[in-house]
């Protein structure tokens, strides 16, 4: 089968937990003292600063990897760099993504924070990237729900791989089984382009992983040890990267196709997709190693990583629609620079909180009015309303 002409580009983002709705487990070294009291009585959990902190570095790289596409040609260097990002930046997200869908199951409110955390983020904006690919980009573009594009496919693959959550908390050996689904899916061209099954399952392995990790393992690649040894792991990276950046298809590291679409052997498929897993374990312990533990500046952007990795993808295209990344200036070592710094600072710009109170309504819509109300809500509101007038009553002496 061949591929759909519709393009792609990287991928972004991780799953959120204001967003999906989906509580993270409490962090090891947060104190009880920090767990404040949440409406209904019921204790916040505290977001832990590690993840927040991982999470918006991972999606600075992610628009730094996307102005880097269209230049990465002109530059072995900046060639080197992409190859190393892509390496281990989506494995990141979908690791920590893993991780916080451990308590997923389907449970009404879940299931609901699901489809508005997840499902309508997913329909809206394969609208409108689409739409805009049209109108801006004067391309023939269909809104195809089935066959997403651009940056929309990590929405689809979150929603198959939380709904398949319950099946690998039950199955025996859930890690084997998931990097046998992925080595089968890079020989199988087959599989075609609906909802992006080759990324669902090439990059399933990572997310399967985040299940089945606990928070001590977190703390292993935070030791003073490996952050030594994230060093020079990283730096031959970068020498690797430089050696194979005229040798080798990037297209190995998006995880989107087979290695029959890429005009390779099948046994390749197998081969490459195993040694890129290695890598991007490798790569991703290093990433986790020096994400700084403590609360810093941009931690509290780590909770808006879904708004930039979506909104900033409409500049990325609308840039490469107008010829920008055609100018000779931004193809010269200072353009790339500045166009690199540029993009930080969009990513940046887009994860604060103004821009998640403009763009709540589509990110984070509450929707109430379509869905059934469950009975133990119902029940306990009942039962709240009976007691409060109660507790009120003054206390004769």
């Amino acid at each position: 089968m061949t591929n759909s002409p519709r393009p792609h580009g990287s991928p972004l983002p991780p799953a959120r937990r204001p967003a999906d709705g989906l509580p993270g487990p409490r962090s090891p070294r947060t104190p009880a003292a920090a767990v404040a009291a949440a409406p209904g009585g019921k204790p916040a959990k505290p977001r832990d600063a590690f993840f927040d902190n991982a999470k918006y570095l991972a999606i600075v790289l992610v628009a730094m990897g996307h102005v880097w596409d269209p230049l990465k040609g002109q530059s072995r260097v900046m060639e080197a760099l992409y190859m190393v990002v892509y390496a281990f930046h989506m494995p990141a997200f979908i690791i920590i993504s893993g991780y916080f869908s451990r308590s997923f199951d389907m449970r009404p409110d879940r299931v609901k924070r699901l489809v508005t955390g997840v499902v309508v983020p997913y329909v809206l904006f394969e609208t409108v990237y689409s739409l805009f690919s049209r109108w801006v980009g004067g391309s023939d573009l269909a809104i195809s729900l089935l066959d997403p594009w651009y940056l929309t496919w990590f929405l689809a693959a979150l929603f198959v791989w939380r709904l398949t959550t319950p099946l690998w908390k039950v199955v025996r050996w859930p890690l084997p089984l998931s990097l046998c689904l992925g080595l089968i899916a890079s020989v199988s061209p087959e599989i075609g382009d609906d909802l992006d099954l080759q990324r669902v399952l090439q990059y399933l392995p990572f997310f399967v992983l985040g299940l089945s990790m606990k928070p001590e393992h977190f703390q292993m690649v935070r030791r003073r040890e490996v952050r030594v040894l994230a060093v020079p792991i990283l730096a031959a990276a970068l020498v690797v990267g430089y050696w194979a950046a005229p040798r080798m298809n990037t297209a190995w590291f998006y995880h989107r196709d087979s290695a029959q679409e890429m005009g390779a052997p099948w046994w390749a498929g197998v081969i490459m997709t195993l040694a890129l897993y290695g890598c991007s374990l490798v790569l991703t312990a290093c990433f986790f190693a020096w994400v700084p533990r403590r609360t810093v500046w941009f931690t509290a952007l780590g909770a808006g990583t879904l708004y930039g990795y979506l909104l900033h993808g409409l500049v990325v295209k609308a840039f490469e629609y107008g010829g920008w990344f055609d100018e000779e200036w931004v193809r010269e070592p200072v353009g790339e620079v500045f166009v690199t710094v540029v993009a930080a600072a969009l990513i940046t710009a887009l994860c604060t909180r103004p821009v998640r109170r403009i763009f709540r309504f589509a990110m984070e819509p509450k929707l109430a009015w379509a869905f059934k109300r469950d009975a133990t809500e119902v029940a306990r509101e009942r039962a709240k309303a009976t007691v409060q007038p109660t507790a009120a009553q003054p206390v004769n002496a």
